[in-house]
């Protein structure tokens, strides 16, 4: 069992930086990718950025430059550093967890607003 907790929305200008952060606790598997979604109203959820046990990651293009995960993997968390928000980054931003074995975890969920 795999729980995993958001913090760090809240609202904020445009041109503003903010950091998400996703702290995993439970039976983590060694080979995994834990991945940032966003989703805002009337909008079909969107990968933002993912990370593996590896440390590859992976940006949408609409993000990159601007965002950045990262991982900590002594307090299995997870950051997404967001850099120039624009108001087109309203949304909700997901956590996801995704082991090679066994099945998927979503986080709440956590709300970012970007005013201009």
């Amino acid at each position: 069992q795999v729980q995993l907790v958001e913090s760090g929305g809240g609202l904020l200008q445009a041109g503003g930086s903010l950091r998400l952060s996703c702290a995993a606790s439970g039976n983590i598997f060694s080979i995994f990718t834990m991945d940032w979604y966003r989703q805002a109203p009337g909008k079909q959820r969107e990968l933002v950025a993912a990370i593996t046990s590896g440390d590859t990651t992976n940006y949408a293009d609409s993000v990159k430059g601007r965002f950045t995960i990262s991982r900590d993997n002594a307090k299995n968390t997870v950051y997404l550093q967001m850099n120039s928000v624009k108001p087109e980054d309203t949304a909700v931003y997901y956590c996801h967890y995704k082991p090679l074995i066994g099945r998927e975890y979503w986080g709440q969920g956590t709300q970012v607003t970007v005013s201009s």
